[in-house]
């Protein structure tokens, strides 16, 4: 009975959760146009509230060259921090590919399992630790990681990706294709005892559709 009494339980709980996270999505400003698969922002195994602004991809003790990323988000006047604000990240493994787990749910089949959920502090910092991913196999197309933002006040849309200097695909075509979604996501990478640091700041709202100017 008291096993019957806790999985009811737990699914309300999970509806529960489901609608919450439905319901602040849907009661947002939409802004930045469609978006496929930036849902994937509500699927960490930590709730928004409880997030921290560091993030260590599952890779990131494994073999490859190890990468530090950080920066500040600011808010559309490019001169004020913005704190609370999700941050999703995603990219493929070393041989290039979205490997899932093989318990992957939702956009964990196509994501892959490096995937990592943080949240700016109140100086609007945030950092990750991860491995820099390999570029699609058979392409020309750069090494990229993926991000997706959520304000508190609006939905969630995606930013230009990250893209390295000196990749040998980061060509004048790709660089001028760049929407520069929240500013440049171009970053120079410097080694500096055995990690690869590199840093971006984030404006919110520079060249994403349906947002107030500053």
């Amino acid at each position: 009975m008291k096993q019957l009494l806790f999985f009811a339980a737990s699914i309300i709980i999970t509806v529960s959760g489901c609608a919450q996270t439905s319901s602040q999505s849907k009661n947002a400003k939409h802004v930045g146009g469609s978006c496929e698969g930036c849902e994937a922002i509500y699927e960490g195994a930590v709730p928004f509230d409880k997030l921290t602004n560091t993030a260590t991809l599952p890779d990131y003790n494994e073999t490859g060259p190890k990468l530090e990323i950080s920066g500040i988000v600011y808010q559309r006047d490019g001169k004020t921090p913005a704190k609370d604000v999700v941050v999703y990240v995603y990219h493929t493994d070393q041989t290039g590919h979205y490997t899932p787990t093989p318990d992957a749910k939702g956009w964990g089949k196509r994501h892959g399992r490096l995937r990592g959920w943080l949240k700016t502090d109140k100086n609007g910092y945030y950092h990750f630790y991860t491995l820099k991913p390999a570029a699609y196999p058979g392409t020309n197309i750069p090494a990229h990681i993926h991000i997706t933002l959520k304000e508190p006040d609006k939905n969630e849309y995606y930013i230009d990706e990250y893209l390295f200097e000196g990749d040998p695909f980061l060509t004048t075509t790709e660089r001028n294709r760049q929407e520069k979604r929240g500013g440049s996501g171009i970053i120079s990478l410097e080694q500096k005892s055995g990690l690869l640091h590199g840093k971006r700041d984030i404006i919110l709202g520079l060249n994403i559709p349906g947002y107030d100017a500053p």
